[in-house]
């Protein structure tokens, strides 16, 4: 792509209004501004977004948060969406593609506690109260702590912390990315530790889906692709698809390089976190699908179809 025709490129970048979605999509603009794209965001809103009060499975199971942006992707309003890459359903939206995964940021869930103060997940008074709208954090969190009182919790990071800190809950649980994006690095409370709180596919990841037919865009976007992330949490999305799991499944997924090769550590569990499954397998960074469905089927093998069928009953 020449020089001087990139820089006359408008880029429209759809993304949801929220502070977070906004931090992201500014960040993508930085990042092709630098290389010489001028870029315009349009906020769109979600259904996810509209709806900030019952549990997310209230108002569907895939794509609450995406829908409207991969609308107006195919309709040619935007030319490009930016996505927490785990709120973007596994499966494929004919015309759609995954163009770029950037570097990938911090991968897990740390707790919050009210004025920053707290310790570890074993320090929690005896049936406190936790924060989370995840069935993947709350699975984890009964498997360690079973006499937690595990409530549900709606809406954007600074909704969360104002129920935390009006003394709804003892502790939230939060995805340590959002909250270093959004510069609340004060809140960063004790991290979950990966044995024991395993993260959501593709969490920490920005997704930049474009139009599978628009080449110029895509010769733009490789420019902020990371390799590495990019395969890492394509094995990821690749075991959640062979899991039917969804979104919404107590399933979480971290995929890595460790050693040359990509590791990926897969984990299942019932909704009440008394069963727990894992499996973890490395594979060629190449061929990051073929290491995704490999995991799934040694998952499969300990029962992880049952979970997650008893995970969707009402």
């Amino acid at each position: 792509m020449g020089k001087e025709w990139t820089r006359r490129m408008k880029i429209r970048i759809g993304t949801r209004a929220s502070a977070l979605a906004s931090w992201q999509a500014q960040w993508v603009a930085d990042q092709l501004a630098i290389r010489g794209g001028h870029a315009e965001i349009v906020p769109i809103s979600t259904a996810g977004d509209r709806s900030r009060t019952g549990p997310i499975d209230e108002i569907g199971s895939q794509g609450v948060f995406t829908k409207e942006i991969q609308a107006a992707l195919l309709d040619g309003r935007i030319d490009i969406a930016v996505h927490s890459l785990k709120d973007l359903a596994t499966e494929p939206v004919p015309g759609l593609c995954l163009a770029a995964v950037p570097e990938r940021g911090p991968i897990g869930d740390v707790l919050v506690f009210r004025g920053g103060a707290g310790g570890p997940l074993d320090r929690l008074p005896e049936r406190a109260a936790v924060g989370t709208g995840s069935p993947r954090r709350k699975a984890q969190l009964l498997h360690s702590r079973p006499d937690l009182r595990v409530e549900n919790i709606r809406g954007n990071v600074e909704t969360r912390l104002a129920k935390l800190d009006e003394g709804q809950f003892d502790a939230l649980v939060l995805a340590e990315a959002g909250l270093r994006r959004l510069e609340l690095d004060g809140r960063v409370g004790a991290a979950l530790p990966t044995a024991t709180m395993l993260p959501a596919v593709g969490q920490g990841a920005l997704g930049i889906e474009s139009r599978a037919d628009n080449a110029a865009i895509h010769e733009l976007l490789q420019a902020i692709d990371d390799a590495p992330s990019h395969a890492a949490v394509a094995a990821e999305r690749a075991m959640l698809a062979a899991l039917e799991g969804g979104c919404l499944a107590p399933v979480a997924g971290w995929g890595r390089i460790e050693r040359g090769l990509l590791r990926l550590q897969g984990r299942v569990l019932s909704l009440d976190g008394a069963r727990q499954i894992e499996a973890t397998l490395d594979g060629r960074l190449e061929e990051p699908e073929s290491l995704g469905r490999l995991v799934a089927r040694r998952l499969d093998d300990e029962g992880a179809a049952e979970l997650i069928l008893a995970a969707r009953q009402p």
